[in-house]
């Protein structure tokens, strides 16, 4: 699928951008499902400036949406319309620990190398981000977390550049976080944010870090083409017992399948569409609801078109799940 020019239609290549701007790219490149459509544009800012700038001339009725490191997005195979934003390590890649032990991070740092530079810095509190295959852009959206400990329990505050181009600093409470969740609009950018742990060893800190590792590797299938944790896990529960409970574990839909290891995980086995992907969601959800009656809610932030003639209803129904297998 090819999206109309926007770069000529809005004049953005004469205002004076730094960064790159490319017509109809992939995403599949950047996503880690490693499937999905183009985006109609694919702007990398040099800086925060020079996000500033673009979307200060983006006209208002052309979409913005920022994505981080594509660790937990499924772009549907039509791809996304309007304007998309990566953040790029050169511009917001840096971390830095100051002088009173606030670690000041760029929107594009991994969130392991968060993780690294607290225990350096010898600031507790920041294991759980060796264990999240994200970065911090996507952190400070969703209040990442992971083994008791999230995101909103160690950002002080952050930055970030709103639709008209305003740029912003916002505060914690601003966020208003919940579980997996903030209430910033989803199209102001997060350029950077500020950080405070509690003064800890390091030795005590890289061992911590270690055992979080450990885990992942021993639980998650980190080798596979995947996007995380599929599901929120609801009140009281844990997602992946009742994704087990419902028969879910290796359900497969043409080429995706829910990992045998943790069945929490949508796995890409080399040859699946995004419409495997979320036709095999949706098809867990709706046996769950069936053999327990609890909604489940996505995770993975799923974004985009689909192609003509193609649409996938919340919780299937029993005909589409006969098209299922275990193989």
């Amino acid at each position: 699928m090819s999206f109309p020019d926007l770069i000529g239609r809005h004049g953005l290549d004469r205002i004076g951008l730094r960064g790159k701007l490319t017509a109809n790219q992939p995403l599949s490149a950047v996503t880690w499902f490693r499937v999905g459509g183009p985006a109609q544009l694919l702007f990398q800012p040099a800086d925060t400036q020079d996000l500033a700038n673009f979307l200060s001339h983006l006209p208002d009725e052309v979409p913005v949406l920022p994505v981080g490191l594509g660790s937990n997005l499924l772009v549907r195979d039509g791809g996304i319309p309007g304007v998309v934003i990566r953040l790029g390590a050169k511009g917001f890649g840096s971390v830095v620990v100051e002088g009173d032990g606030a670690i000041r991070a760029g929107a594009a740092v991994p969130d392991r190398r968060l993780a690294e530079a607290a225990a350096e810095a010898g600031q507790g509190g920041f294991a759980f981000y060796a264990g999240i295959p994200g970065g911090v852009g996507g952190a400070l959206r969703m209040n990442a977390g992971a083994h008791g400990s999230e995101t909103a329990g160690v950002v002080v505050e952050l930055a970030g550049v709103t639709r008209a181009g305003e740029i912003v600093r916002l505060s914690r409470a601003d966020m208003d976080y919940r579980y997996r969740h903030s209430t910033q609009p989803g199209d102001t950018v997060f350029t950077e944010a500020v950080f405070r742990g509690e003064p800890r060893e390091r030795e005590a800190i890289r061992a911590e870090m270690a055992d979080v590792q450990a885990h992942r590797e021993a639980a998650q299938p980190i080798r596979e083409k995947t996007g995380g944790s599929t599901f929120k896990n609801p009140p009281g529960h844990s997602a992946w017992k009742l994704v087990e409970a419902a028969g879910g574990r290796g359900l497969q839909i043409g080429g995706a399948r829910m990992s045998d290891m943790h069945c929490n995980f949508m796995i890409n086995t080399g040859e699946a569409s995004a419409e495997d992907l979320e036709r095999l969601g949706e098809t867990v959800r709706a046996r769950v609801l069936e053999t327990s009656g609890i909604a489940l809610e996505w995770e993975i932030k799923r974004l985009g078109l689909w192609p003509d003639g193609v649409e996938i209803a919340p919780f299937l129904g029993a005909r589409q799940e006969e098209d299922a297998s275990h193989g």
